[in-house]
């Protein structure tokens, strides 16, 4: 096989992922851009996380939000769990590796906050205890899940969402969670500040 011919299978198969997402997620991304927009106008912040790309993702959502997505505005109060490696590996000496998120959540959130969690690869334990976290300190939850990590869905509670990427593969599931990303700060951008570009 070419590889010209191999880039054009993840070309047409990433396509076909993100059309097929577009069908299932349009509705829940929505839900989840008005629960982040109604936090943050009534004071409250975002949290987020996720593990090897996902924590990538956390901290370009965040970095979105607090600088600007696309056009110039304040910026919005957001905060990367997963960006600081002095914290994360201080917890991990001081406490087991699952509650590196958990803890954080339990010391820096606030009524109002909520976490977003970035879950596309695998049921990582210490993404479960951040979402148990969450919930005991009474924070909705958005979950940006994928097939491998659906399971996490099962300590949401009533108040939360979930965006389940439709793949069994991190890389295809990471694509999506990209656009998802876009499509959050965009429309809480909109929400908050109106249609004017």
């Amino acid at each position: 096989m070419s590889l010209q011919l191999r880039i054009q299978q993840h070309f047409q198969q990433g396509t076909d992922k993100l059309r097929e997402a577009h069908d299932m997620l349009a509705n829940p991304i929505a839900e989840a851009a008005e629960a982040l927009a109604g936090a943050l106008l009534q004071g409250g912040r975002i949290l987020a996380c996720g593990n090897g790309g996902g924590a990538a993702l956390s901290q370009y959502f965040v970095q979105a939000l607090v600088s600007r997505f696309i056009r110039e505005r304040p910026g919005l109060p957001a905060i990367c769990l997963s960006a600081n490696a002095t914290q994360l590996t201080g917890l991990y000496q001081n406490h087991d590796s699952a509650s590196v998120y958990a803890q954080q959540i339990r010391t820096l959130s606030q009524p109002l906050d909520v976490l977003v969690i970035f879950g596309g690869d695998a049921e990582a334990a210490n993404l479960r205890e951040a979402i148990t976290a969450a919930n005991d300190r009474s924070l909705t939850v958005i979950l940006l899940s994928g097939e491998q990590s659906a399971g996490l869905a099962e300590v949401l509670n009533s108040e939360s969402y979930e965006i389940r990427a439709p793949s069994r593969h991190s890389h295809r599931c990471f694509e999506i969670q990209v656009l998802i990303c876009h499509c959050l700060c965009d429309l809480i951008d909109i929400q908050i500040f109106g249609d004017e570009l």
